[in-house]
């Protein structure tokens, strides 16, 4: 048994696929076949059900991959530390961000960060919290992005800011004659959500204690993962919908007027850096935490007291 031959093994477990995991790993599909077939005579355990399309592994290969994925990932993070020590901050970096932070977290810092660490290779994609999560235990992502408490065992979190939900609405809701509001003054089917899936809508729907799962307003159910499609849907056809702090520094005056606060305590998300709990490269997560805390600390409210809403 060696390194090469779980690395063939997980590689087949995540692309469900030979031939996809052969092309992945370099090497050619009879040798990456003949290598798993020799780990299975030699555990004598069958891994893969191989009649089934896609592959999938067998009850007892599965327990013996989960083992694999853990052993793979720790030997990653030796040659990970052995890299900082050796050559300091550089290599690729995968960050998964949630799609309701990212277009307005990463224009704060993303240049910034590049330029001065310019041999690390970002690689980012915007991902739910869900997909983040799985990446980065199968070891398919560095670093995630995303909104906490998740309460993982598996999943190390390192908060970043806190930032208020905010009400936008358009201009003929009663919502405005309010300075302050509270979550009772939310009419749900007058607002507009988030398609299910993402944090912030569960957020909002604990926020707003909706036991609907689907408000509909004018009759419409609309299904978006885009914060500005909401805003845009507000402007154009009334009703409000919720947003956080970061998605509104690019407003308008006329927009700024139509945002509303709630009152204290300030309902919050929180985002976080989120991890496996093997991820070893301490310097480069170190300065992007110092990153985006130096970038955004700048463009948030003035803290009041507040409470975090749940996912």
């Amino acid at each position: 048994m060696n390194l090469q031959q779980l690395e063939y093994i997980t590689a087949v477990y995540s692309l469900r696929s030979f031939a996809k995991a052969a092309s992945c790993c370099f090497v050619t599909q009879p040798t990456l076949s003949m290598m798993i077939q020799k780990l299975e005579g030699e555990l004598d355990v069958i891994l893969f059900d191989r009649k089934k399309s896609p592959i999938t592994p067998t009850k007892a290969g599965l327990i013996i991959i989960e083992r694999a994925q853990r052993i793979v990932q720790e030997a990653a993070t030796l040659k990970d530390a052995a890299a900082e020590i050796n050559g300091g901050l550089n290599g690729e970096l995968k960050i998964g961000v949630i799609p309701t932070a990212a277009p307005f977290l990463l224009p704060l810092f993303i240049k910034q960060f590049a330029q001065k660490y310019n041999r690390i290779k970002l690689i980012i994609s915007e991902l739910t919290t869900e997909l983040i999560i799985e990446k980065l235990i199968q070891g398919e992502l560095d670093i995630g992005i995303a909104a906490t408490p998740l309460k993982l065992h598996n999943i190390k979190e390192t908060p970043l800011y806190k930032e208020e939900l905010l009400v936008f609405a358009s201009s003929d809701e009663k919502i405005l004659k309010k300075k302050l509001i509270c979550a009772k003054d939310i009419e749900a089917d007058h607002l507009w959500l988030l398609e299910d899936g993402h944090c912030l809508r569960s957020q909002i729907m604990n926020l707003c204690e909706l036991r609907n799962s689907c408000p509909q307003f004018l009759d419409i159910r609309y299904e978006t993962g885009s914060i500005e499609s909401l805003i845009k849907m507000v402007e154009l056809n009334g009703g409000l919908t919720i947003t956080p702090e970061l998605a509104t520094l690019s407003f308008t005056d006329s927009q700024k007027n139509r945002l509303r606060y709630f009152n204290q305590p300030a309902p919050v998300r929180e985002i976080s850096l989120i991890t496996n709990l093997h991820f070893a490269r301490k310097r480069i997560f170190e300065a992007l935490e110092t990153e985006i805390k130096t970038a955004v600390r700048q463009h948030l409210l003035p803290k009041r007291k507040q409470r975090i809403i749940e996912i």
